[in-house]
């Protein structure tokens, strides 16, 4: 086994897990993953902030979920119009 450093300095796992029984984060999940890449793109952040799919992150009547690392933020709930104020968290320390 071998340890580095992480490649990035800030992680966003958004949760894309789909349940045939209901309350889940998909497709919405995968809606805001997407949006989230792009504005870190456009950004010109991508070598620094990860936007990553999750599988579930266990709090599925919360969701879409998305989880903010190493900062260890969780956001609940959220929608399109919240990602600017989740990408001003992960912001903060990378500039």
């Amino acid at each position: 086994m071998e340890t580095s450093a992480p490649l990035f300095k800030k992680y966003i796992f958004v949760c894309e897990n789909a349940r045939a029984e209901g309350a889940c984060c998909s497709p919405r999940g995968e809606l805001l993953r997407e949006a989230l890449k792009k504005k870190v793109k456009d950004l010109g952040l991508s070598s620094k902030i990860r936007v990553s799919r999750a599988g579930c992150l266990d709090v599925c009547a919360e969701g879409p979920n998305i989880l903010l690392m190493p900062d260890n933020l969780w956001f609940k709930k959220v929608e399109v119009k919240d990602i600017p104020a989740i990408l001003e968290k992960a912001i903060g320390a990378v500039l």
